[in-house]
């Protein structure tokens, strides 16, 4: 090939974005290299580190020499582990058959659109929504529809939503609770018709439920209270703090199992061994107890900051019921809501994320604040916010 001559490259990658969070996030560790201090609320991982027992377990398979490959749908002892905590947990009964243990929830994610997606398939998502959804679909030769949300449907799909969206092309729809980043999360009832539907147009209902665990707000439910015939997907990174880990699980109905193990040997062939016999004390008591601890303490720093946002001009109509993220209407600030998340950066040296990242629908009204921080950090944060208001904003120059 000359050097002159462009490089083939695949035409769904001009429908692939980037994070544009990682541009901001490239800059505010620029500035920090510069001696600025800067306030992180745009990462979605937890501050805390992995639990103690959790790293324990993890050495001692390290040090048993626990270094190789392991079957495709993960260790019989941590599918049959998954199972358990669903039992404890939620009350639902799930075969170990059914759980896949995955490199990551993203790779759960590929591996049920893997199994689901032909060229020019339909997908339903949210928007605004976790962007990597939409590309996994591209990436499979879909196509993406985004379904337009905003406070009327606490940001989530609904049955009638499903409904007006649903097409003869449509073979599933992806829906995350609580979800990222908005926080909100689906009524059982409407988790239980929608599943039907799906079904009954011979499509399937996908519930992203990684942010399970960090539910401040009443009783946490599984979507598989509902049905057999839907997938979920979790993860060990949110609540359970295992993001460097790279572990998730699905729970698959049955028919799918032996093509997502298929396919899950063409494409990562495992998930880390040393990952997953660590993961064996996520679901101890003594492990359950710090978790449960860390969730209190992010419980408290949502009920610092919506308000504190919201004083600030903020809109905020839902009070999160979980994950770690408040999703805000910063129109009465902006109208360029990427704009202003460059602007906090340099002028106050506070890192946010612009609605951008998550869709189109009114993406340039909005900014996401992570509470992935300590409580003094995000004070410290907030106060940074209101000066940058007073003075950047209302007296430029």
């Amino acid at each position: 090939m000359s050097p002159g001559k462009p490089r083939p490259l695949a035409r769904r990658m001009s429908a692939i974005e980037p994070f544009h969070v990682m541009a901001l996030l490239a800059r505010a560790k620029a500035l920090e290299a510069q001696g600025r201090s800067i306030v992180h609320m745009e990462i979605g991982e937890p501050d805390l580190p992995t639990p103690r027992p959790i790293c324990e377990a993890g050495i001692r398979a390290l040090d048993r020499g626990e270094l190789h490959y392991t079957p495709a749908l993960g260790l019989p002892e941590l599918r049959t582990a998954v199972a358990r905590y669903y039992s404890t947990r939620y009350g639902v009964d799930v075969p170990a058959e059914r759980i896949v243990i995955t490199s990551g929830s993203s790779a759960a994610l590929l591996l049920a659109l893997g199994v689901l997606v032909d060229p020019d398939s339909q997908v339903l998502l949210c928007d605004p929504g976790y962007p990597a959804n939409r590309h996994f679909v591209r990436m499979l030769n879909g196509e993406p529809v985004n379904v337009p949300v905003g406070p009327d449907s606490d940001y989530q799909m609904t049955p009638e939503l499903l409904e007006h969206y649903w097409s003869d092309r449509t073979v599933a729809a992806l829906v995350a609770t609580p979800s990222n980043p908005t926080g909100t999360v689906i009524p059982p009832e409407h988790i239980a018709r929608m599943a039907s539907q799906a079904a009954t147009r011979g499509g399937v209902l996908l519930v992203d439920e990684i942010y399970h665990g960090l539910v401040y707000d009443g009783e946490t439910r599984t979507a598989l209270e509902a049905s057999d015939d839907l997938f979920v997907i979790n993860s060990f990174s949110k609540y359970f703090n295992m993001t460097g880990w790279r572990l998730g699980w699905m729970v698959a109905p049955e028919p799918y199992v032996r093509e997502l193990d298929k396919l899950a040997q063409n494409v990562y062939l495992s998930a880390p061994a040393p990952a997953q016999y660590a993961a064996l004390a996520a679901f101890e008591p003594e492990t359950i107890a710090i978790l449960d601890s860390r969730r209190d303490e992010f419980r408290a720093r949502r009920d610092y900051l919506v308000p504190a946002l919201r004083r600030l001009g903020f809109d905020i109509p839902q009070l999160p019921q979980g994950a770690f993220y408040v999703y805000a209407n910063c129109s009465k600030l902006t109208d360029d809501s990427y704009r202003f998340a460059l602007d906090l950066l340099e002028h106050a040296g506070v890192a946010t994320t612009p609605g951008l990242d998550f869709g189109t629908h009114r993406a340039a009204e909005h900014v996401r604040f992570a509470y992935t921080n300590s409580i003094e950090r995000l004070e410290e944060g907030v106060a940074r916010i209101a000066r940058f208001i007073s003075t950047e904003l209302k007296h430029p120059g």
